[in-house]
């Protein structure tokens, strides 16, 4: 067995162990509020509460699952477009607030959300979560993270051996995708946003540290994947090896696809519901329309990715 496919293997199980504590923390959640030993999150009433939760409880569980599917032998035997798909998602979730958990933990200065509370997929955290607990749940992240890091590649290796070789000048030419324009118009305005620009700004009192910093990560991400749909579309510079412009769209996508999706419903119901307590920075109509931009894109711009390797004769292509 080849070094890389080793670390890959470790990786793994390492990311489905790291998580493992979040998934407990959140099915405890559910649990102590249908019974009353719990309290609910600020901002929620109980029957939104135990759904947030149970959501969050199913994407753990399928993380723990994709992890593992990466480096077990039945891994090879699901259809390699939902392997793909879902180490795509899992990516885009976690290996792109790595950078935020680290520069959040840096710069933060007292704001009331982290990247359990920062309108990520672990939804908003109660003042009184112990201090174990969001400990735990940034171990998850981080972990997990980094654990899809290296085993995803890893798996991709093993399963489609050429996808990643070669130079992008070797793929056909085409025009500049309309979803990397899009992607691109996303993220510069989420780094206006960080930036401290207020157009589109409901309630600048609302703005904290962790909100600035999400969204010059998620800024990047947006940026990165709609520069490498552009590299991989236009196949210039042509001697530039494919695996790089293909890591950045792989995560970047699947940032802007993974987050923004799960940021737009719970965009809408805030602007339906009017939640007390609930009241994000953003105009709620500017945000939901730029969640359905970046979900869009993300998912076209993956599309552009994968085509110039796509083969009739694999049935299992990603």
């Amino acid at each position: 067995m080849e070094r890389w496919d080793r670390v890959g293997r470790r990786a793994a199980y390492g990311a489905a162990l790291a998580l493992l504590p979040y998934l407990l923390i959140k099915v405890s959640w559910v649990v102590g509020s249908l019974m009353g030993l719990l309290p609910v999150g600020n901002g929620f009433g109980k029957t939104e509460w135990v759904v947030l939760n149970t959501v969050t409880v199913g994407m753990a569980a399928i993380g723990i699952a994709l992890a593992l599917a990466l480096v077990r032998p039945w891994g090879m035997r699901i259809p390699g477009a939902l392997v793909a798909f879902c180490a795509w998602v899992g990516s885009g979730f976690l290996v792109s607030i790595l950078p935020f958990g680290v520069l959040g933990a840096l710069l933060d200065t007292g704001g009331d959300a982290g990247a359990d509370g920062a309108g990520g997929p672990a939804d908003p955290a109660d003042p009184a979560m112990p201090v174990w607990e969001g400990v735990l749940v940034q171990f998850g992240f981080v972990g997990m993270g980094l654990g899809l890091a290296l085993a995803v590649p890893a798996y991709l290796r093993r399963r489609w051996p050429g996808a990643f070789t070669g130079r992008v000048g070797g793929g056909p030419r085409r025009a500049l995708p309309w979803a990397a324009v899009v992607g691109a118009a996303v993220g510069l305005l989420w780094l206006y946003w960080a930036a401290g620009g207020t157009a589109g700004i409901a309630h600048p009192v609302e703005r904290n540290t962790d909100w600035y910093v999400l969204g010059a990560v998620s800024g990047f991400w947006a940026l990165a994947a709609s520069a490498a749909a552009g590299v991989i579309a236009r196949a210039r510079p042509a001697r530039l090896p494919r695996v790089l412009p293909l890591v950045f769209g792989w995560v970047g996508s699947g940032s802007l696809f993974a987050w923004s999706g799960w940021k737009l419903p719970i965009t809408l119901y805030m602007a339906w519901a009017e939640p007390v307590g609930a009241r994000p920075p953003e105009n709620l109509a500017v945000a939901v329309v730029l969640h359905a931009c970046a979900v869009v894109a993300g998912a076209a711009m993956l599309r552009t990715l994968v085509r110039p390797r796509a083969r009739p004769d694999r049935q299992d292509a990603p």
